[in-house]
């Protein structure tokens, strides 16, 4: 089957470039892929400038070109303003084929950033999908954004996943956990405000010396800034206990998680369903996180780990602190979420989840 992939393919590498890899690479194995890579170098989402205009110029003429021989249309769409008038763009330039178009939400913010603010574009994606094949979305969280504008059986829930060179084994869990005298925290994501780091190592600074010296803190991920990148390590450089990786290898990423005890999220972002939550798990991790619908798709409060509140630093001081009360639980949430993510978050049952979706099984 001719596919024609519309999505970001790494680099770089973040969440949502990331599963679009492994799903491209897993698609073309049975398939002939005709791609259009929607990659962007910045971080900071629907910003214009003249270099991602001549971008998205590319993916114009990329869509048109290839859009002749395919017999399926994967699409990954946007949530920004400016990336949904491209998505329309994509649309109208493959209308003919919108009865075998997919589209694949992967974040959480669509219907309250775009859909409840603008009602005219509401109607023109309305327009557009209600003539598509289907929606692909990551967690049931997610039905109400596409419930008014296609029909339910038309709409797939396919959650996201952990690559396999993560996974541990059990006994890796029970060796981790053997020695928890000195908790590791780990926070890996995009380094930019709405992901909490600067609320953890705030909270994380201002805990008492007789909490603090039970936990080391590592950050890892990429900043937007150079002057961002700096001003973090100013203020970290003086607590030996806090260490800032820089940007990561996929060898780093599997060390500094199978390493950690704790993997903290505090994010503030109309979350899809963040990998890094499944990765932790894959990786024998308890998770700290707060209560995005999104993440509460694939989490559940004293079962997978402890929920904090959204932009509170003394909620983030209070779960380290009870952290200490409880190890004899950790490592229990730690194999449990291990067996969980062995069971439902594989690369293979996500690809196949999708292969039959869009009908390329």
């Amino acid at each position: 089957m001719n596919i024609l992939f519309i999505g970001p393919l790494p680099p770089p590498i973040n969440g949502h470039s990331l599963v679009c890899g492994v799903l491209h690479n897993g698609l073309s194995r049975t398939n002939h892929l005709l791609t259009v890579d929607l990659k962007k170098q910045g971080l900071k989402d629907g910003l214009v400038s003249w270099m991602r205009m001549k971008e998205i110029f590319r993916v114009f003429i990329e869509a048109f070109k290839r859009k002749r021989n395919a017999n399926v249309v994967y699409f990954t769409i946007s949530e920004s303003l400016a990336g949904n008038l491209k998505d329309i763009i994509i649309y109208l330039i493959c209308y003919n084929l919108l009865s075998k178009c997919f589209i694949h939400l992967h974040g959480g913010s669509i219907k309250k950033l775009l859909f409840d603010k603008y009602p005219l574009l509401h109607k023109l994606n309305s327009f557009f999908i209600s003539k598509m094949a289907g929606v692909i979305i990551s967690g049931e969280s997610h039905l109400e954004i596409f419930g008014s504008l296609t029909a339910r059986n038309k709409i797939h829930i396919i959650p996201n996943f952990a690559k396999d060179e993560l996974f541990i084994e059990p006994s890796a869990v029970t060796r981790k956990f053997a020695d928890t005298d000195k908790l590791r925290l780990l926070f890996i994501s995009n380094m930019i405000p709405l992901k909490g780091y600067l609320l953890l190592v705030e909270a994380f600074l201002a805990l008492d010396d007789s909490i603090a010296q039970h936990f080391s803190l590592d950050f890892a991920g990429r900043f937007d800034s150079e002057e961002e990148r700096l001003s973090f390590e100013e203020k970290i450089k003086d607590n030996v206990r806090v260490k800032y990786h820089g940007v990561i290898s996929d060898d780093q990423k599997k060390q500094l998680f199978q390493e950690a005890h704790i993997f903290i999220l505090p994010t503030m972002f109309f979350e899809g369903q963040p990998v890094s939550i499944l990765e932790a798990y894959s990786t024998g991790c308890v998770v700290i996180t707060t209560g995005q619908s999104g993440i509460l798709d694939v989490f559940k409060d004293d079962v997978n780990g402890f929920l904090i509140q959204e932009n509170s630093t003394s909620s983030i001081s209070q779960a380290l602190a009870n952290l200490l009360n409880q190890k004899e639980r950790l490592a229990e949430i730690a194999g449990s979420n291990l067996s969980l993510a062995r069971k439902e978050y594989r690369v293979e049952h996500y690809v196949n989840r999708i292969r039959t979706a869009i009908g390329a099984d």
